[in-house]
């Protein structure tokens, strides 16, 4: 009995024309944009990982970055990042068989490389891995702050930290002593760059190097990172927490 009275209230409603609607069109950021709202755009662009593969920081983006990356929003954002990590780990019962496992990177997630950057423009210019592996010769980089209080935390529960980085082997005797100037300690293993993992993409050495670590019985619990080939790919944490960085991407 309802039926007829549906009908009517259904035919009351009418559905917009398209006809006299313009096509969807996306703005994009005007070259005469405000610098800081078309960089911070950017940023976010970046740091979601829309952005997918980039290879510098716009130009124009230059003193954004510096200002970002010398001021409190950087450090800021490292311990918002860490703050849910911390969160999550006290959330946990960690067993006694020592098979709960972090996965830490090692550059601009344990040590800051803020000092290197501030040399070659913020991120503005293509990397150089010879003056880059000078820089970091010198094994003074300090820790980032947040990581290291995760770290102490993690080690304090009994967890096992592995360290998985892209440097290259040849590298590790000065890795170690950087690691060991800034105060971290007492890993499990310093994962490095081999030979035969030599130009293999990011994601596939590193999430290669996490099954390995799972084979041999860990549990991954946790990842911290500041790319998001760090985070990606097989073997892949309970949780993975991305700290910022916007002066590089590796893929």
């Amino acid at each position: 009995m309802y039926l007829p009275l549906l009908i009517v209230t259904l035919l009351t409603f009418t559905l917009p024309s398209h006809s006299s609607q313009k096509p969807n069109t996306l703005l994009l950021p005007s070259s005469h944009q405000d610098e800081t709202v078309y960089c911070e755009s950017w940023r976010f662009s970046v740091e979601t990982n829309d952005a997918g593969s980039w290879e510098t920081v716009p130009s124009r983006c230059h003193s954004f970055v510096q200002t970002y990356m010398t001021g409190p929003r950087y450090q800021s954002d490292t311990y918002f990042a860490a703050e849910p990590a911390l969160s999550f780990v006290r959330s946990l019962n960690v067993s006694t068989d020592g098979l709960d496992a972090w996965v830490f990177g090692v550059d601009d997630t344990l040590l800051s490389c803020l000092s290197y950057y501030e040399l070659h423009g913020f991120g503005t210019e293509v990397f150089n891995e010879v003056s880059f592996y000078e820089w970091a010769s010198i094994a003074e980089a300090p820790p980032i702050e947040a990581s290291w209080i995760l770290y102490q935390e993690l080690q304090l529960r009994g967890f096992t930290i592995f360290i998985l980085s892209g440097r290259d082997e040849y590298f590790r005797n000065i890795t170690e002593a950087n690691l060991l100037y800034a105060g971290y300690t007492d890993w499990k293993r310093l994962i490095l760059r081999g030979r035969s993992n030599q130009g293999a993409l990011a994601t596939e050495y590193k999430s290669g190097k996490r099954k390995e670590i799972v084979d041999k019985g860990y549990r991954i619990r946790g990842v911290s990172g500041d790319q998001w080939s760090d985070l990606q790919g097989n073997a892949i944490a309970e949780r993975s927490f991305k700290l910022p960085n916007v002066m590089y991407y590796i893929s």
